[in-house]
């Protein structure tokens, strides 16, 4: 099912073909395509993957004939490939076939320059056939495209490289001619193989599970199966050292497992009966039988890689510049060569042949390939070096964006603190109520509730008392406050104190002993009987122990901190100094329409994030300009939602992020700056009378690789992360 819009354009209606085409893997193809495919009526939107070499087509055709005629008349060839299918399999980058090609090509065009160097004439037989020697081995894909992107009207570097070559020849520069045509087939090669790298990244994450697994047969043995075969709920075992295949749950057996391809937590983590597992750890010492809980192109690693896919295939704010920037700047260069090409001569200022090949000199640094390709290679880059470290970022938007943000939001409960909270103490309010019954009473009405503070009021009965928890009739659930039932006919509630309020429970004598345990920093929750107080129930939860230093790290670069609680405010504030923060950055209690309005009046301060579980305060995660989500490994909804998704439960994750979004800005600056510089320095040094065809094309062929290796940068760790 197509997205509901792309770039502002509304897709309802529309039918989305996806096209695997192996040639595509520059903006030169890109443009060609585009050309091709938006004239044909009935097209709407086109998605370009060109690190992947994916195009997605959304229309409003009967049939995709028309739009594969439009793919084959740019000169590529397109294969179908399923909307949820990964990328086929990418031939060799650089076949070996053309690698002698190419080398034959060299010696070719090094062989005429060296002779017409040492006094031959150059357009003498045996530099000319070395010279076609070198176009016939090297030049043809060149000079095929430039022909096409002719036929289309289209002004790219190939047709600009093909005018360049036929301009040598006219003016009797063979030896030049093929020295351009070797050295740009070189910088495409070259370019083919850093692009691979960059491929192979992000289809990294898809290879980590393996393709077969151990499955358990009625009779008891197991047999090797492929992992996309194997259904849910099927036993598998997965052996000391192996890859776990697919998602499962433990059951049998003790091991530990690493999970750093999918959570970046380099420790193992212990597992045993009943613990999860995900496709792709690594098992350690022992040996595990599991159940599978997700099929193959389901599992937590496949949707990391769908997401990261996805991803990658966004423009980020700076492609989206650089592509509004190219649409300009090669027709200005182009005719800003022509000119310099036809007005000196026509004033007398020179002679046509050195004017004429001036101009020609600017038309090669006239494409800005070199400029556009870098981005979505820094950005790819920066993708696959996060999710490596157990960050999923869905989009270049939010990677650039995330060294913007001035106002950090965190969610107390399960962000800044372990999440698991512990009854401390019980306090009875109610005359013929005992602690114990209290506690007996609250967990009937928590059985089988998710929040983290009713799962510790069971967990502390079942320690404590061990009995039978009756069920309850008419339960309620009430966000952000609580819920009501029934117990033994009696109307019941638990809940938090605006609850309490709202019934009008909240005397005197409860709201002294209220103050009291707030104080010591628990979080209350209330038991009531009708319009009566029967217990507080005082349970306080631990910070991470990363948390205290993370947040000092964070206000170090200069962020804002506001914590967000739904605890009553002294509860709040007595938790936040744990932490250091001061009371000042605590807004408590809130209900999620509260935190909500919250976040909303922050981003009045300038771009703000959220930090939280992805699951509950969903209103206010959807409303900062950044949503994070804390603990997605645990969490599909997480994954799914979050605009960033740390994958473990890790605050030193944050800084993590925020420092490589600033290593993402720095190179994509670094990589404007050389690809405009270069061609900068060529174009000086031609208008001085010292530049080249050559030159221009080495300059071009450098800053075409110069940028994508430094894009490729970001897939090492930093210094001081090694």
């Amino acid at each position: 099912m197509p997205p509901a819009s792309l770039d502002g354009v509304d897709l309802t209606g529309t039918t989305r073909h996806r096209y695997y085409i192996a040639g595509m893997d520059c903006p030169t193809e890109e443009g060609l395509l585009r050309r091709h495919l938006q004239q044909r009526e009935g097209v709407v939107a086109l998605q370009f993957d060109l690190i992947n070499r994916m195009l997605d087509v959304h229309h409003r055709l009967t049939d995709d004939a028309p739009l594969r005629a439009a793919i084959e008349a740019a000169g590529l060839r397109a294969e179908t490939v399923s909307a949820s299918a990964p990328p086929p399999e990418p031939p060799p980058a650089v076949p070996t076939a053309l690698r002698w090609r190419m080398a034959l090509a060299g010696v070719a065009a090094i062989a005429a320059e060296a002779l017409a160097f040492a006094g031959l004439s150059e357009s003498g037989p045996v530099v000319i056939a070395l010279a076609v020697a070198a176009m016939l081995l090297g030049g043809l894909p060149t000079l095929r495209k430039g022909w096409i992107a002719l036929r289309s009207l289209t002004l790219n570097i190939h047709l600009l490289m093909s005018l360049a070559v036929i301009g040598a020849i006219v003016l009797g520069q063979w030896p030049e001619a093929a020295m351009v045509v070797w050295l740009f087939g070189l910088s495409e090669m070259m370019e083919s193989l850093s692009l691979a790298r960059a491929r192979d990244a992000i289809r990294a994450l898809t290879q980590l599970a393996p393709e077969v697994a151990w499955v358990k047969a009625p009779d008891g043995r197991y047999s090797a199966r492929p992992a996309a075969e194997v259904p849910l709920e099927a036993t598998v075992r997965v052996p000391p050292g192996e890859r776990v295949p697919l998602d499962g749950q433990v059951l049998a057996g003790r091991s530990s497992l690493n999970e750093a391809a999918l959570t970046g937590e380099a420790m193992p983590v212990d597992k045993a009966v009943g613990d999860p597992l995900l496709a792709g750890s690594i098992n350690g010492d022992g040996l595990l039988e599991m159940q599978v809980t997700a099929a193959k192109g389901h599992t937590l690693l496949d949707r990391m890689a769908a997401a990261v896919q996805q991803a990658q295939s966004q423009r980020a704010p700076t492609q989206a510049f650089i592509d509004r920037f190219a649409r300009i700047y090669t027709p200005a260069v182009v005719l800003a060569a022509v000119l310099l090409a036809v007005l000196p001569p026509l004033f007398g200022l020179g002679s046509w042949n050195d004017w004429l090949y001036k101009g020609l000199v600017l038309l090669v640094i006239a494409c800005p390939c070199a400029l556009v390709i870098s981005t979505p290679v820094t950005i790819v880059s920066g993708l696959a070096s996060a999710a490596r470290r157990g960050i999923l970022i869905k989009g270049g938007l939010y990677l650039e964006s995330a060294r913007k943000i001035r106002t950090l939001a965190l969610d107390k409960t399960g962000t800044l603190t372990e999440g698991r909270p512990q009854l401390v103490t019980v306090q009875p309010l109610y005359p013929s109520i005992g602690a114990d019954q209290a506690l007996h009473l609250a967990a009937r009405l928590d059985a089988g509730i998710t929040h983290p503070l009713a799962a510790a009021i069971v967990a502390a009965h079942a320690q404590r008392l061990g009995t039978v928890l009756e069920p309850v009739q008419q339960l309620k659930n009430l966000p952000g406050l609580g819920m009501t039932a029934l117990v033994d006919g009696q109307d019941h509630a638990i809940g938090n104190e605006r609850l309490a309020e709202s019934r009008g429970a909240v005397d005197d004598e409860a709201r002294a002993a209220a103050r009291s345990l707030q104080a010591q920093g628990h979080t209350l929750v209330w038991l009531m009987r009708g319009p009566q107080t029967v217990a507080l129930l005082a349970l306080s939860d631990t910070p991470r122990p990363e948390a205290a230093e993370v947040l000092a790290r964070l206000r170090a670069r200069g962020l804002a901190l506001t914590m967000l609680s739904g605890d009553q405010r002294p509860s709040a504030v007595a938790m936040a100094e744990r932490l250091g923060l001061a009371a000042s950055d605590v807004r408590a209690p809130l209900l999620p329409q509260d935190k909500l309005d919250a976040v909303a009046a922050l981003s009045a301060q300038g771009p703000v994030a959220m930090v939280g579980d992805g699951v509950n305060d969903a209103p206010a995660l959807a409303r900062a300009d950044i949503a994070i989500a804390m603990g997605a490994a645990g969490s599909a909804t997480a994954l799914e939602t979050a605009d960033i998704a740390l994958m473990q439960d890790d605050l030193r994750k944050l800084p993590e992020l925020l420092d490589l979004s600033e290593r993402v800005s720095r190179i994509l600056s670094q990589n404007i700056a050389l690809a405009l510089g270069l061609k900068a320095v060529v174009a000086v040094m031609t208008l001085m009378g010292i530049g080249s065809l050559w030159l221009a094309v080495l300059a071009d062929a450098g800053a075409s690789l110069l940028v994508v290796l430094n894009g490729l940068r970001l897939l090492r760790k930093p210094p001081s992360e090694r």
